[in-house]
C-alpha cells in the first residue's frame, strides 16, 4: 500500500479514534506538526506516519462538524443575544467590523 502524503488542513483519525489535523509539515526534519481535536499538539515522525498509514493506525477522516474543540471559544450570553440572534446562533461568533481601526497609525 502507498503511503498517504499528509497535507495541511486535512483531518485523519487515529486508531484510537482520536481525530487530528495536519497542521505543518517540516521536509528537514521529516517529522508532522498536527493538532488534536481537543487542541493538544504533537508531533509524529514521517518514517512513523508512513509505517502508521500502512498498519491501518492512521486514516483519512471527515473534518469535525464541531469545530470549537480545539479553539477553546466561549461567548457570553450577551454576545449571543445582540441584534435579535438567538443564543447558539454561529453569526453571534464572528467576529464584529473592525470600525475606528487606522491602519496607518
Amino acid at each position: 500500500m502507498v503511503a498517504s502524503q499528509p497535507r495541511i488542513g486535512d483531518w485523519y483519525r487515529s486508531s484510537g479514534g482520536d481525530l487530528f489535523e495536519v497542521v505543518a509539515i517540516d521536509d528537514s526534519d521529516a517529522t508532522v506538526d498536527i493538532q488534536f481535536f481537543d487542541g493538544t499538539v504533537g508531533e509524529i515522525d514521517r518514517e512513523d506516519w508512513d509505517a502508521q498509514w500502512d498498519d491501518g493506525l492512521i486514516e483519512a477522516a471527515e473534518p469535525p462538524e464541531d469545530w470549537s474543540g480545539s479553539v477553546d471559544v466561549e461567548a457570553d450570553e450577551e454576545d449571543q443575544t445582540q441584534g435579535g440572534e438567538s443564543p447558539g446562533d454561529d453569526t453571534a461568533l464572528r467576529a464584529n467590523r473592525l470600525e475606528g481601526l487606522d491602519l496607518f497609525e
